[in-house]
């Protein structure tokens, strides 16, 4: 790779990214202006960011016209370290025609597994079965006690079909499922490869054994797991979401669960996050929920890390991002 051209300022809204990235950068002919607040105070990033070249953006705070008109009119791109967007105003970047960059595929592997570790715990009763040992209630004579459901031979449904989705069909292509079917506004042309089938949100809603929600928060996928979508659910169904907590009206989703409309729900994202330790749904025994950990890993973070690191590299450099948000 060519070096860049001439030394450029890149603003790094928090002090905790991987040093491999900075490294990287500073490389290739970056100063960094890395902000020290955690979590990252917009004051901070508001006083540290005018006149810099480019923006490394490692936190969900709003990334908007605000940040874009502090930096300044020589701003001459941004990358999230993120998969999802759904904090940044991408029509306003468009209007300025300033690239934005963000990190979708190195994130896939671990959050498919973090995926199938919901499916199962969920299924399998783990957070009731902790909470019966707490309260000593271990019952260890009754052959019907805690019984769940089983990744095997069940119907695997999956909300959105990109790259998390396809990497967990991957792993289930040797668990003996049934059937693995999909819901996208278009059918994948790769699907194929992971024995899917493409099928309308009514027919996955109704046939699914295990329902997996990885797919963007955008106003047409907002709520759309509600009432009216859990009703048609199998009552003996395992809801999981690793995508965005606003895909589900989370109300909706405990009535569900505490009426018997679904059997268990697995969550790795919430509204708001972090969700409130009063929240209702942290009450039930069928409702695994996690603290958005999907990519909390190193290898992960520090893939993530190096892909923004390169977007940012790529467009001082004149040519397009690796991973474009538009």
């Amino acid at each position: 790779m060519s070096r860049a051209t001439s030394a450029f300022k890149v603003l790094v809204s928090h002090p905790n990214v991987p040093a491999a990235a900075l490294e990287l950068l500073r490389s290739r002919g970056a100063e960094t202006i890395i902000c020290q607040s955690v979590p990252p105070s917009r004051e901070e990033i508001l006083k540290k960011v005018p006149g810099v070249d480019a923006i490394f953006w490692a936190h969900y705070q709003p990334l908007n016209a605000g940040i874009l008109d502090a930096a300044g009119p020589q701003l001459r791109c941004v990358s999230t370290m993120s998969s999802g967007l759904d904090y940044a105003d991408i029509p306003e970047f468009q209007r300025r025609q300033i690239p934005l960059g963000h990190t979708p595929g190195v994130v896939k592997n671990s959050v498919a597994d973090l995926a199938i570790g919901l499916m199962i715990a969920a299924g399998r009763h783990f957070h009731a079965g902790r909470t019966e040992i707490e309260r000593s209630l271990w019952k260890v004579e009754q052959i019907n006690w805690m019984m769940g459901q089983e990744i095997r031979d069940s119907v695997i449904g999956f909300f959105g079909f990109g790259g998390i989705s396809q990497a967990i069909a991957k792993r289930l292509q040797c668990w003996d499922v049934a059937r693995i079917i999909y819901h996208t506004r278009t059918r994948k042309e790769n699907d194929k490869d992971f024995k899917a089938e493409h099928v309308p949100f009514e027919t996955l809603l109704k046939e699914s054994d295990f329902l997996v929600v990885a797919a963007p928060l955008t106003s047409e996928t907002r709520e759309k797991f509600n009432a009216k979508a859990f009703e048609l659910m199998k009552n003996t169904s395992v809801f999981v979401n690793v995508a965005r907590g606003g895909l589900v009206n989370q109300t909706d989703l405990h009535d569900a669960l505490t009426t018997g409309k679904i059997f268990a729900a697995g969550l790795d994202v919430t509204t708001p996050e972090p969700l409130p330790a009063d929240s209702p749904l942290l009450k039930l025994p069928n409702c695994v929920i996690l603290p958005h950990m999907g990519t909390q890993t190193m290898k992960t973070t520090i893939e993530m890390s190096l892909l923004a690191a390169n977007n940012i590299l790529n467009c001082i450099e004149g040519k397009p991002m690796i991973r474009p948000a538009y």
